[in-house]
């Protein structure tokens, strides 16, 4: 019996993420039978409460400084700036809503059937759908698991007063004071905003620095930047407990002291989004990382279950799950087997103000791969800066492997360091070397080509 006849659909997909939906609209290409179950949001947490809505919010925190730099340009205000955080939210909104239509009519346009459902995996081949129009079972010759990652909150006292990133955007009313737990690119990046916004902005992280697995200079330089701009660090801390009174949120830390904030949002992680999915009748679980096990075909230990994105092991980027949506039509509908992705020269970006844009591997790590390495660093004040007053500076950074001269790291801490890294992140995935990039001739005046000027290697 052909799959045709015995399955209702060749692959069902469960969530319409940036990797579900883009698995659903590479298969259908290829004349595919799909379908995709979400009860959630179109276009997953990218779209609705990641990158898209926090790169609104990043713009919105910049014009505080932009204001201010504006002065030293001859430029006045008619009037003191303010910020209305209503205008910023609802306008939000509705951006996000444009997207979640162009996700379905992409879906729609594809031919791939849409279930506004939640699914329910019963056995290797079948899926229970509930929604507001009842409850019904599909089969599938392939069931793909794309349901991301969800927040991860630590138990302790009052922490149901805490938020997520999945409800930070959507506050009723601005916070003058706001907290942040954690110290992940997440945490960075909501404390710029807030403190960009004009908050009082505490960040609370349990060690001595924050950005974990980035280069260690970069976390160094950022932490001082942050500080100048004007948020609290507070490292070595924890949050001991949360209690609620007429003044606010009192936050006791683990140090003894005791911070009256507006909002306390909880950013200590990430995990898989597999509750409630009824992998437990499969036999399949999160393996030590927390991730669920594949192998090169993304099946799980049951070979008609896939997945990946967030669920898997990997970079947690929209991007990545992406790459890995065409990897596994390919892999099961198309004529060729594609080369395992390289995950190792990644570029990826960190929107907290300044930015960060890295791409290949830390100074730490070169030193632990490489025989010898060359670092070419260099840090400046903006030519932007010379007028604007500001003491804002850049960092930018090569690692060279000292034997092939290739350019194995690429780190920059600055504004707009986000586009920048994008193309050096080609460069370095073409494995170019230091005389590449001294051979390429500089665009001037602009912060980005030091990165073709710096001649003299800073230490080895």
């Amino acid at each position: 019996m052909s799959a045709q006849a015995e399955f209702d659909y060749d692959l069902l997909i469960i969530g319409a993420g940036s990797g579900g939906v883009r698995a659903a609209r590479m298969a259908a290409a290829r004349g595919v039978r799909v379908a995709i179950a979400e009860d959630r949001y179109l276009g997953g947490t990218c779209v609705n409460v990641g990158c898209v809505p926090k790169k609104l919010y990043a713009y919105a925190a910049h014009f505080r400084d932009d204001f201010d730099d504006a002065a030293g340009y001859g430029w006045q205000l008619p009037g003191a700036a303010s910020f209305d955080w209503a205008t910023l939210r609802d306008n939000k909104v509705s951006e996000i809503k444009r997207l979640n239509g162009i996700y379905q009519r992409l879906l729609e346009d594809a031919g791939v059937t849409l279930y506004n459902a939640r699914a329910t995996v019963v056995d290797e081949h079948t899926v229970s759908l509930a929604s507001a129009k009842g409850d019904s079972t599909v089969s599938a010759e392939k069931i793909l698991l794309a349901t991301g990652g969800w927040p991860f909150v630590p138990d302790f006292p009052g922490s149901e007063h805490a938020v997520t990133s999945n409800e930070v955007f959507d506050l009723e009313t601005f916070p003058k004071r706001f907290l942040v737990l954690g110290g992940g690119y997440i945490a960075a990046e909501f404390a710029s905003i807030f403190n960009g916004l004009g908050s009082d902005t505490h960040l609370i992280y349990r060690k001595e620095l924050f950005l974990r697995g980035f280069d260690d200079e970069v976390r160094a330089f950022t932490r001082d930047e942050m500080r100048k701009k004007g948020v609290n660090l507070h490292f070595s801390a924890n949050i001991e407990r949360i209690d609620k009174g007429e003044e606010g949120l009192a936050v006791t830390l683990t140090t003894g002291e005791t911070l009256t904030v507006d909002t306390v949002l909880v950013a200590t992680g990430r995990k898989a989004h597999i509750d409630g999915l009824g992998l437990d009748n499969l036999g399949i679980a999160l393996d030590d990382q927390g991730k669920l096990a594949v192998n090169e075909r993304f099946e799980t230990r049951v070979p008609s279950v896939l997945a990946l994105g967030d669920l898997i092991e990997g970079p947690e980027l929209t991007p990545a799950a992406l790459a890995e949506a065409m990897q596994l039509v390919e892999h099961h509908y198309g004529d060729t087997t594609p080369a395992p992705l390289d995950y190792e020269r990644v570029p990826t970006a960190v929107f907290c103000q300044p930015n960060i844009g890295t791409v290949g591997l830390t100074e730490e790590a070169a030193r632990e791969r490489c025989s010898g390495i060359r670092v070419y660093r260099t840090d400046f004040r903006p030519m932007k800066h010379t007028l604007s007053g500001s003491d804002e500076r850049m960092l930018m950074k090569l690692i060279v492997d000292d034997e092939s001269d290739v350019v194995v790291g690429a780190h920059i801490v600055g504004e707009e360091a986000g586009e920048i890294i994008q193309n050096v992140g080609i460069a370095v995935r073409a494995g170019l070397t230091k005389a590449d990039f001294d051979r390429t001739l500089g665009v001037h005046p602009t912060g980005s080509e030091e990165l073709v000027t710096m001649r003299s290697a800073s230490r080895r």
